[in-house]
């Protein structure tokens, strides 16, 4: 007996809004925990690192980072050079140094970069090498069921036996350099390993080179030494004249040797548009490794052709004039003899210097005091300063002369205090008055000027050259200059080799003969598989020559070239590849 159901016993119909519920798409809401919880954004963030995407970006990064390198002075390679353009940018200074603009590659935010990009390389390079492994280790992909729908395809009709024609194509294959396998009834055969091979170079030869650099700005040291003609020092701390080191060198580190200038040459174009352009600069040197005078050597330091002692390198930065100076006092006595180094200005050497003589001892007045004179060097000097002032004209030595302005006082170098050599303070110096203005001299070489109020004299002698030198010490550099070789062949390996994969199947006929199929697949849009397969058809021949039925006698093996749309219809070629990436975040 059949139950009915009436109208009273139906469940409740549901409200507009709980229909509305069971109709939306939308996610429904939960008073419980959400998310992919702190496993899953770890698990998602080590997969964006990982990415070629974000290597990529790490790699654009460090290139713009390195910029600031190049067009700043850094302390690492000139303190000098540093010190002089803080003194030029005085209001942007504090700024560059809060932001390690003069430290670049050792400051906090490009140390951030190439260590992102260490992790990165390294998350790529470990599963990238273990699937290689396993495509080594494994045995070409079979042959897809459907040749015919394989992007390069020949076929051709043979009265030869199946097994024959397999093992020859076999044998040929491998005589190609291929991969071979011959089971099932078919063979299968790959090239083109060395493809992935020089993407895991490249890989590899960039985690060196960023390995090079972290070992660099780990034990690495700069010195900086200035020098006149004839003179040496003794690689020292003491005897440099600025040390940056690191934390695995420091200065008991320093390589022992010694260092004298001989003299330096520097010659400048003289005619022509490209008049005042450097031709020439070259610092003759002496010098001998450790302690043992014994070994004494000459050689030459030229731009971008460093020294090597030991295990520094030292380079040629820089170069200028230095005058030779000598003040007399009031009674006529030597008070100062010295060869004083001025600055180079601009590309025409107007240099600029001081002169500070602390043991001048008493003056006019009787009571003690010392004299500073700061002024210019010009190499090439104008007839007149009218309208230009003070400058060179040439960097040469065509017209030498010194300007100089006379001060007395108080230089303060009794305080303690470091001072630097190429500033003259003049809060507690008053400047030498003559005829009512402030004295002032231009000098030629060999020319005194005698000092207004019995001050006594100053002479220009004459003038030296001067060349600044950088010791520098950088283990790390043989490390990524073999990183940057290798990364290049790398790449044109990984570039200009191709993957591709050859397939021949030899099937009886049920009429008698056997139907000889042979297709083709590349990694990438290439010609190139398409030639092989046709060189290939044709050297088969000789051993699965085409039936006559199939034409005029000849060999009928004409080979598709790579349609532009080609999707091969193989599934299980595909899936028992391990080189084929899963990954859609992969760096393949």
């Amino acid at each position: 007996m059949s139950k009915t159901t009436t109208d009273t016993e139906l469940p409740p119909a549901p409200d507009d809004d709980t229909a509305a519920e069971r109709l939306s798409t939308a996610p429904v809401e939960s008073e419980g925990p959400t998310g992919i919880g702190v496993l899953g954004w770890a698990r998602w963030m080590w997969r964006q690192l990982t990415s070629m995407r974000v290597a990529l970006i790490l790699l654009f990064l460090l290139s713009l980072a390195a910029i600031p390198g190049s067009l700043i002075p850094q302390n690492g390679q000139n303190q000098f050079k540093v010190q002089t353009w803080k003194a030029q940018h005085t209001a942007v200074a504090p700024i560059y140094e809060k932001l390690q603009l003069f430290d670049v590659y050792s400051s906090v935010w490009f140390s951030a970069i190439y260590i992102l990009l260490f992790v990165s390389l390294a998350g790529c390079i470990v599963p990238r090498t273990w699937q290689f492994v396993g495509v080594l280790r494994s045995q070409p992909p079979a042959a897809p069921r459907n040749l015919t729908r394989m992007p390069v395809y020949a076929a051709w009709r043979t009265g030869a036996d199946p097994e024959q024609v397999n093992a020859a194509a076999h044998r040929l294959l491998r005589k190609r350099g291929f991969r071979a396998d011959l089971s099932g009834g078919s063979v299968a055969a790959e090239k083109g390993y060395l493809r992935e091979v020089g993407n895991l170079l490249f890989h590899l030869s960039l985690f060196a080179l960023l390995g090079g650099f972290a070992w660099a700005s780990l034990a690495s040291g700069t010195g900086g030494k200035l020098m006149v003609e004839g003179q040496g020092y003794s690689n020292t701390i003491t005897q440099l004249d600025d040390f940056t080191g690191t934390r695995f060198y420091g200065n008991q580190d320093l390589d022992p040797f010694y260092l004298k200038l001989d003299d330096f040459t520097s010659k400048f174009q003289n005619t022509g548009d490209q008049m005042g352009a450097a031709r020439q600069f070259t610092a003759n040197v002496e010098y001998y490794g450790g302690s043992d005078e014994s070994k004494l050597k000459k050689g030459t330091i030229e731009v971008n052709h460093p020294l090597e002692i030991g295990g520094s390198k030292v380079y040629l930065i820089g170069h200028g004039y230095a005058p030779v100076i000598t003040v007399k006092n009031g009674k006529g006595d030597v008070v100062y003899h010295d060869v004083v180094p001025f600055l180079p200005q601009d590309a025409n050497l107007t240099s600029t210097g001081v002169v500070k003589v602390s043991d001048y001892g008493v003056g006019p007045d009787g009571n003690r005091t010392q004299l500073g004179f700061s002024g210019f060097f010009l190499p090439t000097a104008p007839l007149s300063f009218a309208g230009t002032g003070p400058i060179s004209l040439f960097p040469g030595d065509a017209a030498p002369e010194l300007v100089l302005n006379a001060f007395s006082g108080d230089l303060g170098t009794d305080s303690g205090l470091p001072q630097n050599i190429y500033q003259l303070n003049t809060s507690k110096l008053t400047q030498m008055q003559q005829d009512g203005q402030p004295a002032k001299a231009l000098l030629k070489p060999g020319q005194a000027w005698d000092l207004p109020n019995g001050y006594g004299s100053i002479t220009f002698e004459g003038y030296k050259q001067w060349a600044s030198f950088n010791v520098s010490h950088r283990p790390g550099n043989a490390i990524a200059l073999t990183g940057a070789v290798l990364a290049i062949l790398g790449l044109i390996g990984s570039l200009f080799i191709q993957r591709r994969r050859i397939w021949v199947r030899a099937v009886a006929l049920p009429g008698g003969g056997t139907q000889v199929e042979l297709a083709g697949l590349a990694r990438s849009e290439s010609a190139k598989i398409a030639e092989e397969l046709a060189e290939l058809a044709v050297d088969l021949q000789d051993d699965a020559p085409a039936s006559e039925e199939d034409g005029d006698g000849t060999a009928q093996a004409d080979v598709e070239a790579p349609a532009e749309e080609a999707v091969p219809d193989a599934p299980e070629a595909a899936a028992s590849d391990p080189a084929v990436p899963a990954d859609q975040n992969s760096k393949e």
